[in-house]
């Protein structure tokens, strides 16, 4: 494990040495954008570094309406509701529900949305979804609950949701997807998955993400319909519960065109890769407009550890599952960061390191 006192987006520096830093989830570099950290510091100037009570009490701070509202017009979703972070919203959403029906959990599904480990197993999405509509149908119970995340950013494989309005209307169904790792860069300008579902009427479409991947903010927020985020509202998991900091949702309000820019500099950096890598890009897997390369090659990080650049290799989720080893691309990236990165890919790949059998 690499321990750090100093990063700066594209750059960390590990026990006195710097590496070019190709990991973590901050696809949009908002964590190091100076323009956002203005407004941040505007923000804590207005409301402090943090605010501790509940948002069902006597006195409410109107960043958080205005933050919604803002969310609301980003995402396309009727209403939206914040919360502490990606994990409360999951957390949240699956214990209102719990009583409300008969869960279906789809192939890793993210543990934030889980009910216990027991929900989490491993699978082919696209098996899975091809038949869901035959498993609701054949469910005894009337009401039931879908639970899945948006995309893979573990092994880089899209999932389709043409399924969704296949799913049999005569039942009463719950849809929660989880859009923390496409909120911010997937969909129509960042705005994630929201309105891209189709559902029928009897459809009702939740959808949870952390807002402190691609959106730079310790917290989380839940997409729905009115009725749906009244309901959680009223919740006492939300009504015990602190909120996001206000400082940051403050600098959220004021930075569409930060977000905005920021994305497309991320979108330029993911095709000066693709277009550096050509014919051997086939070691990576990836989607389409998305900052994350996974390789079946997890020599790469020690290769590339050598070289000065670090990217993510790690156990998850499970503690005895195995070594994921990807590349992720951010906005704080320059140009020259990525043709050092494919230097040494291109090394890599004429090397000893090179496992041809993993493919």
């Amino acid at each position: 494990m690499f321990i750090s006192d100093n990063f700066s987006g594209n750059k960390i520096n590990c026990n006195g040495e710097e590496y070019l830093f190709f990991s973590g989830t901050s696809y949009l570099g908002i964590n190091h954008n100076q323009q956002f950290t203005e407004y941040l510091y505007e923000g804590l100037k207005k409301y402090g570094n943090n605010y501790g009570s509940s948002r069902n009490s006597n006195f409410r701070l109107q960043v958080f309406e205005e933050a919604e509202n803002a969310l609301v017009t980003f995402t396309g979703a009727p209403t939206a509701l914040t919360v502490s972070s990606g994990f409360m919203a999951g957390q949240l959403v699956v214990n209102a529900f719990k009583q409300k029906g008969h869960f279906l959990y789809a192939p890793n599904a993210h543990p934030a949305v889980c009910r216990s480990a027991a929900d989490f197993y491993p699978g082919d999405f696209s098996k899975w979804s091809s038949g869901i509509a035959a498993l609701v149908s054949n469910t005894l119970q009337q009401d039931i609950i879908i639970v899945c995340n948006s995309i893979d950013p573990l092994f880089c494989s899209p999932y389709n949701f043409d399924w969704a309005p296949s799913l049999p209307d005569n039942k009463n169904i719950t849809l929660i997807i989880d859009d923390s790792h496409g909120l911010g860069v997937t969909g129509h300008n960042g705005s994630g998955i929201y309105s891209g579902i189709r559902c029928k009427n009897n459809v009702n479409l939740v959808v949870i993400s952390s807002l402190g991947k691609a959106m730079g903010i310790p917290g989380g927020v839940i997409l729905g319909d009115k009725d749906t985020i009244a309901f959680l509202r009223n919740t006492s998991f939300f009504s015990a519960a602190s909120p996001v900091p206000p400082a940051y949702l403050y600098a959220f309000v004021q930075s569409a065109n930060i977000y905005a820019s920021a994305r497309k500099k991320l979108l330029s950096n993911i095709q000066i890769f693709r277009q550096q890598m050509g014919t051997n890009e086939s070691m990576l897997s990836s989607i389409p407009g998305y900052p994350v390369f996974y390789t079946a090659q997890n020599q790469l990080f020690q290769f590339l550890q050598e070289k000065q650049i670090l990217i993510s290799s790690f156990v998850y989720p499970k503690a005895n599952g195995e070594i994921i080893t990807r590349i992720i691309l951010n906005s704080q990236h320059a140009e020259e960061d990525i043709r050092i990165l494919h230097r040494h890919l291109q090394t890599f790949n004429d090397s000893a390191y090179f496992t041809r059998a993993a493919f």
